[in-house]
């Protein structure tokens, strides 16, 4: 697990903000333009459907196969319907409504009696099922204390890990592979283990200086990529500040 008040400690970028016409998946989820839905449907598919998919299997109790099923009927429902249209920030945070709907949508499908036919939809995109149900079997399944803090809890484990993926393939594309592997070893494998720069300098052949500054660039590239994925995903500019807060350890100006 990352150390997240790690990151949020270079002042050249405190001074992030909500900017009020950056592009929101939220806003755009209720586009009259059809590109602009799609992609906003897939960011959002990609940024919540681990945390239901633990969420049903977990709160539920659902099968495996049974939760990949409602999963992705959810999001079809979602689409068809228009679900988040009605979203308001001003009543709740945008996962605290996504919960809400996931737990409407399942109450419905018992109700009806219904069975989600597998195979029969498309999704916006691919589901990684396995790495979500190899991250549950690694952890004895306990039915949470609130609904809330499970799903916040697989939230950000899901927004970390994808954060990390994005940066990880960034610095491979770059050719700052070496970058990415300092900052996975100092601040995901060596969190622990209290690895330090000397440690990682030696392990590479490198100067402390270089690993100081390797892993500075790699820290600021990090922060912004979670700024700007949070950006897309927040209703307002005050969910915005309580996440960054949340995930960052630091206040947004």
């Amino acid at each position: 697990m990352t150390n997240e008040n790690s990151f949020g400690n270079d002042t050249e970028t405190s001074g992030d903000k909500f900017p009020v016409t950056h592009w929101s998946a939220i806003v755009a989820a209720s586009s009259d333009n059809a590109a602009q839905r799609d992609r906003a449907l897939e960011v959002l598919a990609n940024s919540y459907w681990r945390p239901i998919y633990k969420y049903l299997r977990v709160k539920w109790n659902k099968s495996s196969e049974d939760a990949k099923d409602l999963t992705q009927a959810f999001f079809v429902k979602a689409i068809e319907k228009g679900y988040f249209g009605s979203y308001d920030p001003a009543k709740s945070r945008f996962r605290t409504f996504i919960r809400v709907c996931v737990d409407g949508f399942i109450s419905n499908e018992h109700k009806s009696a219904g069975r989600i036919k597998r195979g029969g939809d498309v999704m916006l995109v691919s589901l990684a099922y396995d790495a979500a149900e190899m991250e549950l079997s690694c952890s004895a399944i306990q039915v949470p204390d609130t609904p809330d803090e499970y799903f916040e809890k697989e939230w950000i484990r899901s927004f970390f890990a994808q954060a990390l993926d994005a940066l990880r393939q960034e610095c491979e594309s770059s050719g700052r592979a070496l970058h990415y592997a300092l900052f996975e070893e100092y601040y995901i494998d060596g969190s622990a283990k209290k690895v330090s720069y000397e440690d990682l300098a030696a392990a590479h052949r490198l100067t402390v200086i270089n690993v100081t500054n390797y892993l500075a660039s790699a820290r600021r590239r990090f922060r912004k990529i979670i700024m700007e994925r949070l950006i897309a995903i927040t209703g307002n500019e005050q969910e915005f500040r309580q996440d960054a807060r949340l995930l960052l350890g630091v206040e947004t100006k």
